[in-house]
């Protein structure tokens, strides 16, 4: 993602847009044809290397190709794509999955590629033509390496032992550097990997920040709700699938009523955006080990209509003062903040879900004794033959299942913590009129 900017300056937004929509659509196509699970991960990786620059390309695009009192419009419009793609994605790839195979949800997304294709040749005109830029190859690497580790000690932290094992302390170590490296010599070396002008725009850092929350938040119930159903409530691919449909419904809804509504002050719409997903992530506390699927249809209508209101806004504050020759770099960092946000707060929140599930378990576990005063009561004492190993292994297994509940509900806390402390940075952003 960050390579966006460089690739465009060298290249050209057309020749890059085509070659990436051309080589991910080959790569998508591959995984649905893959014999083995080590074909799909080379597939996978080649089809993430593709897919990267689209995002934050067809953004830039999209907000240099209109003036200032329509880009909000022109965003809202550009953001139903990003955000309600992945939204339906879970429903209509459950219920493929389910009724033919998983190779279905790669092969569905192969006619949208060449439609793509097709519209980026007719339209897409080209701004940059071959202009020689040197390539910073000291800044790409620390934020590679940087990046890298961080995911990497967030995803094996939990079953490393977190600050137990050298491995994560070495990759704490070598994050930490490699950032340092980054920031000394973005600002200090003469053509850098990003121009520090990015760094010097006050609504850009803001925009950078919120950005962060708003990945932070996006995706994660995505990841802890089908879980949950499935192995909590024994939901299948489809119902689940159906039920994150909800959302994507709640974020239509929101692209909706901001495309009419595009005229009031972006802020007003962040705090709206960022507020209902906190009484979403509230929603989500109050769930049990009997939630209906009420209780999951709503909290992800909600969560799904904050998440209409954030984009647009977002990006409007974060490109309000920007220069334009700036846009495809900025948006090769407000498209790589949004996906680091989104794999840490979804990695913290397993390792919080799998963490807090064991210590649940262990202090419930107390109360399964026969000398424990829960089994002294006669009604419970007759109901239940603690002699039994069967008995016993079902009491486990409950107990195991409460234990566990607990720990989603610890990680929904963390969610709507996480949404409410976005709001006091919208105070902070300046609107240029």
């Amino acid at each position: 993602t960050p390579l966006t900017g460089w690739l465009v300056a060298r290249f050209g937004q057309r020749r890059v847009l085509l070659v990436c929509v051309t080589a991910f659509t080959i790569s998508t196509l591959f995984c649905g044809l893959a014999g083995s699970l080590e074909m799909l991960v080379v597939f996978r990786v080649f089809q993430g290397l593709c897919g990267a620059p689209l995002a934050p390309l067809s953004q830039a695009i999209v907000l240099a190709s209109y003036p200032l009192e329509k880009r909000g419009r022109a965003t809202a419009i550009f953001g139903m794509g990003v955000v309600i793609g992945p939204l339906i994605a879970p429903t209509v790839g459950g219920y493929l999955s389910e009724e033919y195979s998983w190779r279905w949800v790669f092969f569905m997304i192969v006619p949208c590629g060449i439609a793509s294709l097709l519209g980026c040749w007719a339209v897409v005109g080209d701004s940059v033509r071959g202009v020689r830029v040197r390539f910073d190859w000291t800044g790409f690497i620390a934020l590679s390496v940087a990046v890298a580790c961080f995911q990497l000690l967030l995803d094996r932290g939990e079953r490393n032992s977190w600050l137990d094992s050298t491995e994560i302390v070495l990759e704490v170590c070598a994050a930490a550097l490699c950032f340092y490296i980054f920031v000394v010599h973005t600002f200090t070396a003469e053509k850098p990997f990003l121009n520090p002008a990015l760094f010097l725009d006050r609504n850009f850092v803001l925009g950078m920040a919120l950005t962060l929350v708003f990945g932070l938040l996006n995706f994660t119930p995505m990841t802890l709700l089908p879980s949950l159903l499935q192995n909590l409530r024994g939901y299948p691919d489809g119902i689940i699938g159906l039920l994150l449909g909800t959302r994507g419904l709640g974020t239509l809804l929101g692209f909706i009523i901001l495309f009419f509504g595009n005229k009031y002050d972006p802020r007003i719409w962040l705090v709206l955006g960022f507020g209902l997903q906190g009484i979403a992530g509230l929603m989500m506390v109050q769930f049990d080990i009997n939630l209906t699927t009420w209780d999951v249809a709503s909290a992800s209508f909600i969560q799904g209509l904050g998440t209409g209101f954030l984009w647009v806004p977002l990006t409007l504050v974060t490109f309000n003062t920007l220069p334009q020759h700036l846009f495809p770099e900025g948006s090769s960092i407000f498209h790589l903040l949004r996906n680091i946000g989104s794999s840490a707060h979804i990695s913290i929140s397993v390792a919080l879900v799998l963490h807090t599930g064991k210590i649940n378990y262990s202090h419930l576990a107390e109360s399964v004794s026969f000398y424990a005063k829960t089994w002294q009561v006669p009604t419970n004492a007759g109901a239940w033959d603690l002699t039994s190993v069967e008995t016993l292994a079902r009491i486990g297994g409950e107990v195991q299942r409460q234990g566990l509940m607990i720990g989603y509900i610890n990680a929904f806390y963390f969610y709507a913590l996480t949404a409410l402390a976005a709001l006091p940075l919208i105070m902070l952003v300046r609107m240029k009129k």
